[in-house]
């Protein structure tokens, strides 16, 4: 199906979204966490403003050309520098966090990242959940990810970005994810240089002074250390789509943040003295 835009898209994925996570509710007490598993020392105290964070990213199985965004031409700035991992996964497949998580199956997001995962039309990437004060005027750092497929020859994974928490009176979660693909054919054209563009040497054309030994093998050198230094450039990349949005965040609701190939389910506890 050919997807036209995001506003076609996000009607159709919204409603099935609702009907899955209006099935789903947050436990009264069966996956509270119990006192004595906070992260806290003994006999230390809940510290004011503190919450339980969750985050499950996702991707929606469907194929690149059934997406029609058009954001190949779109200008992505680099990465911004940080040393917060939220998740990323090496090229060996290794996964970093610079967070201290709880496990997976201990998120509140366990139960709905899995009924996404068994409909068939996403596939969980990353769940990441830990427990942290968020005072007022918290200004928080980027948190790294990278998730999804390796891209071979680009050093990086499909789905790149960083997501930022920021607390004024209200908590603020910003998504900031892109999703690359490998260029297109046509696009890989406009990247490579012509062949006109090979500098040239004696051997290729210009005269050489009488009596002069010819550079017979030149061009040929020449050609090998330009293929040598295409076949080293990364392989062209092009967005598929991204996300671009930052959400208020209300305790103890499921947030979903979307572009029409991946998600993010976000959820905020906060944790009271008495829990």
């Amino acid at each position: 199906m050919q997807i036209d835009g995001i506003r076609s898209y996000r009607y159709a994925t919204r409603a099935f979204l609702a009907a899955i996570l209006l099935t789903f509710a947050i436990p009264g007490h069966a996956q509270q966490p119990e006192r004595d598993n906070l992260p806290l020392a003994p006999g230390k105290l809940v510290p004011e403003d503190y919450y339980r964070a969750e985050f499950v990213i996702v991707e929606r199985i469907v194929e690149p050309e059934a997406v029609n965004e058009h954001m190949s031409d779109r200008d992505v700035e680099p990465p911004v520098k940080t040393d917060e991992v939220l998740w990323s996964v090496l090229q060996g497949g290794a996964t970093e966090s610079t967070l201290d998580l709880v496990p997976p199956n201990e998120l509140y997001l366990a139960n709905a990242a899995a009924r996404l995962e068994r409909s068939g039309r996403y596939r969980v990437l990353a769940r990441a959940g830990w427990y942290q004060a968020f005072p007022p005027n918290y200004e928080g750092s980027p948190l790294r990810v990278a998730v999804g497929d390796w891209i071979e020859g680009a050093a990086t994974r499909e789905i790149e970005g960083h997501i930022t928490i920021d607390r004024e009176r209200y908590l603020h979660v910003n998504v900031h994810l892109n999703h690359w693909q490998r260029a297109a054919p046509a696009q890989q054209a406009l990247n490579e240089p012509m062949a006109g563009q090979i500098p040239t040497t004696a051997a290729d054309g210009a005269s050489t002074p009488e009596g002069a030994a010819a550079p017979a093998t030149a061009s040929t050198d020449n050609l090998a250390v330009q293929a040598q230094a295409l076949r080293a450039e990364p392989v062209p990349l092009e967005l598929l789509t991204w996300i671009r949005e930052t959400r208020r965040m209300r305790s103890e609701e499921i947030h979903f943040l979307d572009s029409p190939t991946i998600g993010v389910l976000v959820f905020f506890k906060k944790i009271e003295a008495a829990e």
